[in-house]
């Protein structure tokens, strides 16, 4: 899990708390992340585990397909910390957030009021990871809801029930993001300030070699290497502004690795990469390129 780089007092805290964890029911298991997360560089995961370890709410920025997910799976196994997801969207509320109120019945059969926690209030309560996946999709009215979790006071008001809710002490927040993306929405400066950011850039070179040799079918290494020239050269057309983002995403490539085993390389490009593409520019360009290739 490259822990070598951690300071040998973080690394001896956090075992030390996994021994007091083996509580977790089957059920809490069931949430703790798989250690999978090859990162570009080594300080990635290191500065992500160490803010975390002090306390700090992490915000992951990078494109689509970089492994930000992976990142928080990675840091939840790490910690053995079950973890609670959000996924952001405008259609996002306050219930998605914290949770709802439904009629159930007693014991006796008697109709009652009872408050079902959403992901927010159940990681709060029990000391797990928040993970809240591209924050930036939700309306800029939503996310005020959770300012008074993410800075000192670790508390929130139910708006459903009245009650305050202090955070356990290893609460933790995560955060995604997906800049400049249609239906994004910039996030304000508070909302930013609660943050420690990690940019979160694709793999490439080798560490990519070594990760499509390790999780696709096929066995070629000589097309899997020209599959990482592939992904160089169109992150050098993103750069330049001829590609989305997108197009460089690592598991598009994955994608395409993986049908090549079994159809040409470049019928595969097209099915999991160009033509994942609106304009027909930028699906020629990613062709082209694939053209020089295979």
């Amino acid at each position: 899990m490259m822990t070598d780089t951690l300071p040998q007092e973080i690394r001896e805290h956090i075992e030390q708390n996994k021994l007091q964890r083996q509580k977790h029911t089957a059920e809490e298991r069931k949430l703790i992340g798989t250690a999978a997360f090859e990162a570009p560089r080594e300080d990635i995961l290191t500065d992500t585990m160490i803010a975390l370890y002090l306390g700090k709410n992490v915000l992951l920025k990078g494109p689509t397909g970089s492994g930000k997910t992976k990142l928080a799976e990675h840091v939840s196994a790490f910690f053995d910390q079950p973890m609670h997801a959000v996924n952001c969207s405008t259609d996002l509320d306050a219930e998605a957030l914290l949770g709802f109120k439904t009629l159930t019945h007693d014991e006796q059969g008697r109709t009652q009021i009872a408050f079902i926690p959403g992901p927010i209030m159940k990681a709060m309560t029990k000391g797990h990871f928040l993970y809240i996946d591209e924050i930036n999709m939700a309306k800029p009215e939503t996310l005020p809801l959770i300012n008074g979790v993410l800075d000192h006071r670790r508390s929130i008001t139910n708006p459903f029930t009245g009650d305050v809710i202090t955070a356990h002490p290893d609460f933790r927040v995560i955060a995604a993001i997906n800049e400049g993306y249609i239906g994004t929405v910039p996030l304000n400066e508070a909302l930013k300030n609660r943050f420690v950011t990690i940019d979160v850039p694709y793999l490439q070179g080798e560490t990519l070699f070594q990760l499509l040799k390790s999780k696709s079918v096929l066995r070629d290494e000589k097309q899997l290497r020209t599959f990482v020239q592939l992904s160089a050269d169109l992150l050098s057309l993103i750069e330049m502004g001829q590609l989305p983002d997108e197009a460089g995403s690592i598991r598009a490539l994955l994608d395409a690795c993986d049908l090549t085993a079994y159809i040409p390389p470049m019928r595969a490009v097209a099915r999991a990469i160009a033509d994942k593409l609106e304009d027909e520019r930028e699906r020629a360009a990613v062709m082209n390129a694939a053209e020089t290739l295979f």
